[in-house]
């Protein structure tokens, strides 16, 4: 009977738990501030507490080998192919995924202002303007479908007057953790092949980079 119990606790919990909503909100004015929400919880990260100076480390060489006597392997940095592949691998899987959690993640508030400085490059300035305000009436209508964003404001302008970009407004975006979840599970799969993809192609090109040298020098 106690078993009962404890797996009704256990099941009530992780409801109340996938119900919870998380996310943060950014505020861009002359600094920028980022807080975090947890349900009612609420705390600042950027920008964190100012720490007291410590003492610097010597820096390792690079190159320098590890006890195994390999040198430190990094992460390959993404080409704009690389990007545009997980777009097209990820997108679909994951549209998916947000229309089955009928639009559980939230941007509200979404508030923001963007003066672009063409004083220095008119021309420059006016092909970005344009381009942000493609984008923003392309890619909204498909986001207010996927996503709960009930007061959308956002306001660009070009300033050709003005000799540096100012931005400030306001994002909010929370996620309910059981939404969360569901859209991890939905992509799980499909980010894996990606990144095992990804992860084999560069090193294809690493193996092959020693050899083309070697032939050259030859």
């Amino acid at each position: 009977m106690i078993w009962r119990w404890v797996l009704g606790i256990l099941t009530l919990l992780i409801l109340l738990l996938c119900r919870t909503r998380a996310g943060v909100l950014v505020t861009l004015k002359d600094t920028v501030r980022v807080d975090v929400k947890l349900g009612w919880l609420r705390f600042q990260i950027v920008p964190g507490k100012k720490e007291a100076p410590k003492t610097k480390k010597p820096k390792r060489e690079k190159g320098k080998r590890t006890k195994a006597g390999r040198k430190k392997k990094s992460f390959p940095k993404p080409s704009l192919a690389d990007i545009q592949d997980v777009l097209k691998t990820l997108g679909p899987p994951l549209k998916k995924a947000l229309n089955r959690t009928r639009r559980g993640i939230r941007i509200d508030p979404l508030c923001l202002s963007l003066v672009i400085g063409g004083q220095e490059d008119p021309a420059a300035a006016g092909k970005l303007y344009g381009e942000i305000n493609a984008a923003v009436w392309t890619g909204m209508p498909v986001l207010e479908q996927l996503l709960d964003i009930p007061t959308p404001r956002i306001h660009t302008e070009a300033d050709f007057d003005a000799e540096k970009t100012r931005a400030e407004g306001t994002l909010g975006i929370t996620i309910r953790i059981g939404t969360a979840l569901a859209i991890g599970f939905g992509i799980a799969v499909p980010a894996l092949r990606w990144f095992l993809r990804y992860m084999r192609k560069h090193r294809k090109k690493q193996l092959s980079a020693p050899e083309e040298s070697g032939v050259r020098a030859a």
